[in-house]
């Protein structure tokens, strides 16, 4: 399975979309608000810092990028230090791009399967697709001031890539402030999350692909 798609599928954890296996009752009220925040979302605009530690290197790679969300199926998901990339998504059709090449190439997540599977997931964390969301990871607490939780995969092939999720949501629970993916290589990633405005408006051309 493709790390990359398993990775951007795990980034829009920035919607706060998170169940966690407790006790019968703590888990409906932590459901509830979970869910009663994410259903009050309608756009979503934040900065973001990646810091990408390889069991190989010592250096810690940084990048730099932001992430749009508006609802119900509008993405965009960019870098853009070192090396600006990305891609947006409306609907089942979007495009993708790279600086280096200065080319932009539409998709179509019906034609694509790299990119059908990376909608898929991006859509389940945005649509609050509890179902989907509960048959492929196991979730336990590890916080509750702030709310942090740990995210398993159940998928044998994913589990063989990715060790554990752990998400730490503001104080608030109205978004994500940071997530840290550790993989059974050893290489671990961590996502900061931050400027981050809810229910703006947003205009149609932040998610198009930059006019090169």
């Amino acid at each position: 399975m493709n790390k990359r798609i398993l990775w951007i599928g795990l980034w829009i954890t920035l919607l706060g979309l998170w169940v966690s296996p407790l006790g019968a009752a703590e888990l409906e009220e932590v459901l509830a608000e979970i869910k009663g925040a994410a259903g009050q979302t309608e756009t979503l605009l934040s900065d973001f810092v990646q810091e990408k530690n390889l069991s190989l290197m010592a250096e810690t790679l940084v990048s730099r990028g932001r992430f749009a969300y508006r609802k119900p199926d509008m993405l965009r998901w960019e870098l853009l230090e070192p090396i600006a990339s990305g891609f947006v998504l409306r609907g089942s059709q979007g495009e993708r791009w790279n600086s280096l090449s200065r080319q932009v190439e539409r998709y179509s997540v019906a034609r694509d399967p790299v990119m059908g599977m990376v909608a898929r997931q991006l859509l389940a964390w945005a649509r609050v697709d509890l179902d989907w969301l509960q048959s492929h990871y196991l979730m336990t607490l590890k916080s509750e001031q702030p709310l942090g939780l740990q995210l398993t995969p159940r998928d044998q092939a994913e589990a063989g890539i990715i060790r554990h999720i752990e998400v730490t949501f503001a104080p608030d629970r109205s978004h994500v402030e940071q997530v840290a993916l550790a993989e059974q290589s050893g290489d671990s990633t961590v996502l900061k999350f931050f400027n981050v405005t809810l229910n703006r408006s947003l205009p149609d051309n932040i998610f198009a692909a930059p006019d090169f």
